[in-house]
């Protein structure tokens, strides 16, 4: 087990990354992302229009997402909360001490299939948020802890994922 890092507020940056979406594991509900699915939307949208939110709310605002991109693995995202509003800093608390770690993608869904025994493949998905949740409904869209080193290390394995995915 890692210790956690809390970090004093003087030397808080708000930034969090994670996987938003994992493609081709199903979530609770049976569905699968697609690879690929992202893409169309991501085309037509860019990080900074799409929306940080707190528990889906759309009165919940809560910071900004600065790249949010594709690789082999899902879908990536590297943001920062707002510490400037009381939400912000609250969530901020709750990420660095472990108590909060889940990420949520809320879409509209443009094409899918049936999948193979329940649930669906998400072919092509038009992302207009992702949150920060208590409860993900797929359990691997989490956040790495927020230490600088563990920030670095996963932004690095997802830009190489992804200019992987490029290359092929």
């Amino acid at each position: 087990m890692t210790a956690l890092t809390v970090l004093k507020p003087e030397t808080a940056t708000g930034v969090i990354a994670g996987y938003a979406s994992l493609f081709g594991v199903a979530d609770q509900a049976g569905d699968r992302v697609h690879a690929g699915a992202f893409a169309g939307s991501l085309a037509r949208r860019p990080a900074a229009e799409i929306r940080m939110l707190f528990q889906h709310l759309p009165e919940e605002p809560v910071g900004r997402w600065d790249s949010v991109a594709e690789d082999s693995r899902g879908l990536f995202v590297r943001g920062r909360l707002n510490l400037d509003v009381q939400r912000g800093r609250e969530l901020w608390a709750l990420i660095t001490a472990g108590g909060l770690d889940g990420l949520s993608i809320g879409f509209r869904t443009r094409k899918a299939a049936r999948g193979p025994g329940g649930g669906r493949i998400l072919i092509d998905l038009d992302l207009w948020e992702v949150s920060i949740v208590t409860f993900p409904l797929h359990r691997g869209a989490r956040l790495a802890p927020p230490d600088g080193a563990a920030l670095a290390r996963m932004a690095a394995r997802a830009l190489r994922r992804s200019a992987q995915t490029l290359q092929t």
